[in-house]
């Protein structure tokens, strides 16, 4: 059985918190004896089916709404502002390449990488520097940052979707038989007028 109060602890932990809360932070807060990740985890039960869940992401833990509500809540509540493309193309390259300098983003974007860009993911926390490559010019080398994790709902990177899963192959061809184009059926008014053609483009 896992002590009350240390759910209520554990709780109002993660609620107080703004990043994602590790169990080694909670545990700092617990008796020695104690076990943050099993505490952690009956308080996840314990949210299931509720429109709040407790769900783990960039390594600790945080409170997100039910998946399920989202459409709901999106009538009143503020949406962060969207990425451009090219950030997300790039963010992407970053992602799945780190750590990777911004003369190997260009080549692989088949494109020049603008500062804007750059600084469109630096402000939101998504990327970071991380040392330099010691070749001539030592360019910066970048990747992503824990704000990264938790923006997409990530554990750490080993739960990227593989790339070759992000690859979509068009459906095969199916060759439809040729068929005699039927005529145009014309209803006649008593009148003797036509009627009801379709109209002309």
């Amino acid at each position: 059985m896992v002590d009350e109060e240390q759910l209520r602890l554990a709780e109002a932990l993660v609620f107080a918190s703004a990043d994602p809360v590790p169990a080694r932070a909670l545990q700092q807060l617990l008796p020695p004896d104690s076990d943050a990740e099993a505490i952690l985890a009956a308080l996840r039960d314990r949210c299931t089916g509720r429109g709040v869940m407790l769900v783990e992401v960039a390594g600790g833990w945080q409170f997100r709404t039910a998946p399920d509500l989202a459409p709901m809540l999106r009538k009143v509540v503020t949406q962060p502002r969207r990425l451009p493309r090219a950030a997300m193309e790039t963010l992407a390259i970053i992602a799945y390449h780190q750590p990777v300098t911004r003369p190997e983003i260009e080549e692989m974007r088949g494109t020049s990488l603008s500062q804007q860009t750059m600084d469109a993911l630096l402000e939101a926390g998504l990327i970071a520097a991380g040392g330099r490559r010691e070749v001539p010019g030592r360019p910066t080398l970048w990747g992503t940052t824990p704000a990264f994790l938790a923006q997409f709902g990530l554990r750490d990177l080993r739960d990227l979707p593989k790339r070759e899963d992000l690859l979509v192959e068009p459906p095969p061809v199916v060759p439809v038989p040729m068929q005699e184009a039927a005529e145009p059926e014309v209803e006649i008014d008593p009148a003797g007028a036509t009627a009801d053609f379709p109209p002309r483009d």
